[in-house]
């Protein structure tokens, strides 16, 4: 006899809230894991006091996050129902964009292709329009002011210290990570920094970098509780070592900002 899975009345409203008229891919295969893996993602996280998110918030960190694990294949459906929760294209599109400077492009290509997939399945014109605010000439200054908006005075003219031989290094950070993509249009500043320390968080082994990232979204108002709630919405996507460990440098950022407090 076939397993009927037991999926609560919440997690199947989720489910059509997010992915309208779309069943479970699984569903015939694996009924008992979707209903603990629905259960627990589309009802328990999403309704839990502690977790509590705005839907676009709330998958902008989901795609950050799938794009940091190289979860494709769920990245497809999840981006899909971001588009259905009130991400916009350029949104969408901006995530996939700013993940290049951290995951590279090696592992970003397949996002990028998926992305458009799905844009195009809904009718989407592409390419969309631009979001530059930056030209070569403009980028490194307007990059290292998003450093100094984000980190602090001592980011100023960053580019131009450290050791020579890395000096190249520091250059790209301000003119090409901060200056070709945090100046971007679409999303605000810290969407970006929330977007950065899930892309971070969930690739795991950057914890330095996580715990940077964590202060620099507490520099912009993303407190300690709005990473919490973040990272509680990752725990179906990344699993339990990965936030756990995210957490533990949400913590560290803390301490550090009260320490500098003082």
């Amino acid at each position: 006899m076939a397993y009927e899975p037991k999926i609560s009345e919440a997690a199947l409203a989720y489910r059509e809230h997010i992915l309208p008229g779309r069943t479970p891919e699984l569903i015939e295969t694996d009924p008992e894991f979707v209903e603990r893996f629905e259960n627990f993602a589309f009802d328990e996280v999403v309704n839990e006091g502690a977790a509590s998110l705005p839907d676009r918030v709330r998958f902008l960190a989901i795609l950050a996050a799938l794009l940091g694990c190289q979860a494709v294949d769920e990245f497809a459906l999840m981006a899909d129902a971001a588009l259905n929760a009130g991400v916009t294209p350029v949104e969408l599109k901006e995530v996939v964009y700013q993940a290049s400077a951290y995951l590279g492009i090696g592992r970003v290509l397949p996002f990028l292709r998926t992305a458009n997939e799905v844009l195009l399945a809904r009718g989407v014109e592409l390419p969309l329009e631009p979001q530059a605010t930056t030209t070569a000439e403009t980028r490194v200054e307007a990059g290292n002011g998003k450093q100094v908006e984000y980190f602090g005075e001592g980011m100023r003219e960053s580019w131009r210290s450290g050791p020579s031989e890395r000096a190249h290094i520091n250059r790209w950070l301000a003119g090409h990570c901060f200056g070709d993509w945090y100046t971007r249009g679409g999303l605000s500043d810290r969407d970006r920094e929330m977007i950065t320390f899930c892309f971070i968080a969930a690739q795991g082994g950057c914890e330095p970098q996580c715990t940077s990232h964590a202060l620099g979204n507490m520099n912009l108002g993303n407190d300690r509780d709005f990473l919490y709630r973040v990272v509680s919405n990752l725990v179906p996507y990344i699993g339990y070592p990965r936030s756990l460990n995210a957490l533990a440098c949400v913590d560290r950022a803390a301490e550090q900002l009260d320490a500098s407090a003082r």
